[in-house]
This record gives C-alpha cells, structure tokens and sequence, in this order.
C-alpha cells in the first residue's frame, strides 16, 4: 500500500512538478527555537506570497538518539555534532513548523539524514523529500526514501559522477521523479566558484530530469539566478533566516529582503527569456510592422497590359511597401511567373489585384497584404 499522500505527485507524473519551484531552506537557522521557526515561516511567507511564487519551505530533520553515537552527543569540540545538538527539535515540534508552513500557503518539504527521519516525512505526508549533498551515496537512506515513492531533489555538490549517474539511474527505473541542483558546498562560496556552466553538463547529461541551482554565495541576489535560468535551471534553492532578535546569522543565508529581490530577479529573467525555447515564436506586431516598413514593394517599369508573363523587363522593387501591393517576398518571374489580370500604369505598384497568383485564393494572406505597408 502507497504511503498516505503520495497521489499528490503520482509517480507517472513528469519533472513538471519541478518547474519553477523555489526551496528555502531553514536548515538550524531556527537555533533550536520553535518560536523562532515560526517567525521565519510567517516573514518569508509574506514574501513568498508578495512575489507570487511557487515555493517550499525545508526544514532537516534528525532523529539525534540515531543519527549521532551515543559516546559522541556530548562532544561540543566537534562541530556538526555541537551545531545539530544544540539545535534539536523534537518531532512534535517539526509537525509544528509543518503545520505552519502548509498554512503559509507554502510547501512542506525537509530533507532527512536518517531512516527514522524518512517515517517522519510520511507521517508528515511531506509532498516531495531532498537529499543532500552528503547523502548522494548513502544507499541504505536513499533505499528507505525509495520506498516512499515521493518525489526527490537531489543537490550534487561534490558528488562524484559515478555517483550521481548511479543515483539518476536507481530513481529512473523506480519511476520515480527527480531533480538534480548543482550545487557548490561551500558554506558561502565566492561568486567565481558558482560554477554555473555545470547547469549545461548536468541538462546534457539528464535531458529527462529537471535541473535546479541551489545557491551558497552571499553577495548578489541577481545576477547567478539570471545567468541559471537563462541556461536552463527550473527549481532554485536558498538559505532563509531572520536579524530581528539580535542572533548571529550565517553569512550564505538571506534576509526576507534579499529573497525579495532574488524573486524579483526571477520574474525579471523569465519576463525577458520569453516563451517557447523548443520552436519559433510567433512575431510580435509590432516587431511587423516595423519590419514590413523595410520590405521592398513591386512597381512597374513600364506601362503593363493585361495578360503579360512578368519578367525582370516589367517591374522593379523599391520602398515604400504599399498596402495591398505584393512584394519582393512574393514576386515571381519567368516561365512559372506571375501574368498580369489588369493594366497597370508605369511606376505604379504592382497589387495583388492585378496579377494572377495563388496569394490572392487565400483570404488570409490577401488580408496581410492588404495591411501591411502604407
């Protein structure tokens, strides 16, 4: 039996549900505070909500009596242990901070390090669960997600390509669908280690997968969201926290404001990238227009009488193009030509009228010619 709430991504689903999907991340951000998970879920919902966007807030959850040894929960001189210790938050209190994002109009999503933190997705009936980085070989963790059959995001920062091949391979013959990010893990990284032409690779290598960017860089809240989805990127990711308490904040994370302006950057990018990238969009009219003002139209050179075989000797093209006059687009000479239906004067345009061409069964392309030009 499906795990409850799978239906909401069927498996037979495309990367679709992917597609411009922002994950913020709260990671420890809430320092182990449910009230201040809470403010970070309200103030960045507002935001979410402001820009109109479609976005998940992450959370990470530990079960810490599994994840950490028992000989080495109480070793403060380590730091992931110290950081992941004193952050803890117990699973009634995750089920708070779900609760409260699903109301945010936001999406629950976490990412587990463990197998009991897995069950926990289910029982939260979590939509879709990421893997990190650190978790793209863990085997025994990805089986466990496997079996859930929820989607997946998968951040490959520093993942081998064997591995990551591997990994594309096990979710596709689950039917299971995924996003792969590149990722740098570094925590920040400089804007020079982006490493954004890694989008093109990873789209080339898993043209059926949705290929995300998930960010660490701490100065520019514009330019690598651009740059990503102009190559390609559908889904981005970010770490959120809030400075209204006075705690310290990670430099790789971003303020309300900052995400602000990220979403802003995205709507700019999208706006200007346009529509279709896989065929020919259609003209805009005044593109033309503008155009049609530079079309050379058909004149006669000499007075024509009705029932002449055009040819290089009876007309000449020159601009303006004038409404209901055919083109040099149109014109044909020779054997296969155009003859003339009427007379028409010396240096007078050449309308669609006044010859005998298949344009002018056509009602639509006669409506065109007649209004384009002057």
């Amino acid at each position: 039996m499906a795990p409850a709430g799978w239906m909401l991504f069927p498996v037979a689903m495309n990367k679709d549900i992917f597609e411009d999907l922002f994950v913020l991340e709260m990671t420890n951000n809430h320092l182990g505070s449910l009230d201040r998970g809470l403010r970070i879920v309200e103030q960045f919902a507002k935001i979410v909500r402001f820009n109109n966007v479609r976005a998940a807030i992450k959370l990470q959850f530990r079960d810490i009596d599994s994840f950490i040894h028992k000989d080495f929960r109480e070793r403060r001189d380590i730091r992931y242990v110290r950081r992941v210790t004193e952050t803890r938050l117990s699973k009634e209190e995750y089920g708070t901070l779900v609760d409260a994002i699903r109301r945010s109009g936001c999406i629950p999503l976490a990412t587990p390090f463990d197998e009991k933190s897995v069950d926990w997705c289910v029982e939260f009936n979590m939509p879709m669960i990421k893997i990190a980085s650190a978790d793209s070989n863990d085997w025994l963790l990805i089986e466990k997600i496997a079996k859930t059959r929820k989607p997946v995001l998968v951040s490959v920062g520093g993942t081998s390509l064997k591995d990551m091949d591997d990994m594309v391979t096990f979710f596709e013959n689950r039917n299971i669908p995924m996003a792969i990010n590149h990722c740098v893990a570094a925590y920040p990284h400089e804007d020079s280690e982006c490493e954004l032409n890694q989008i093109d690779f990873l789209r080339n290598r898993y043209p059926n997968h949705t290929i995300g960017w998930s960010s660490h860089e701490y100065g520019d809240w514009t330019s690598s969201i651009k740059i990503a989805y102009a190559k390609g990127a559908r889904t981005f990711e970010r770490h959120i926290d809030i400075d209204d308490d006075g705690a310290e904040i990670a430099k790789y994370s971003s303020l309300p404001h900052q995400v602000d302006v990220w979403f802003k950057a995205f709507h700019k990018v999208k706006e200007m990238s346009g529509t279709s990238a896989t065929e020919r969009k259609i003209p805009l009219a005044k593109e033309t227009a503008y155009l049609d003002t530079y079309i050379r139209g058909v004149y006669a050179k000499r007075d024509l009488e009705p029932g002449q075989l055009l040819t290089e000797d009876d007309v000449y093209l020159a601009i303006p193009l004038q409404k209901g006059q055919i083109s040099c687009r149109e014109l044909m000479l020779g054997q296969f030509g155009h003859r003339t239906l009427t007379a028409c004067s010396k240096d007078a345009p050449v309308t669609i009228d006044t010859i005998d061409t298949p344009y002018a069964d056509n009602p639509q392309l006669k409506k065109v010619i007649y209004q384009r030009g002057l």
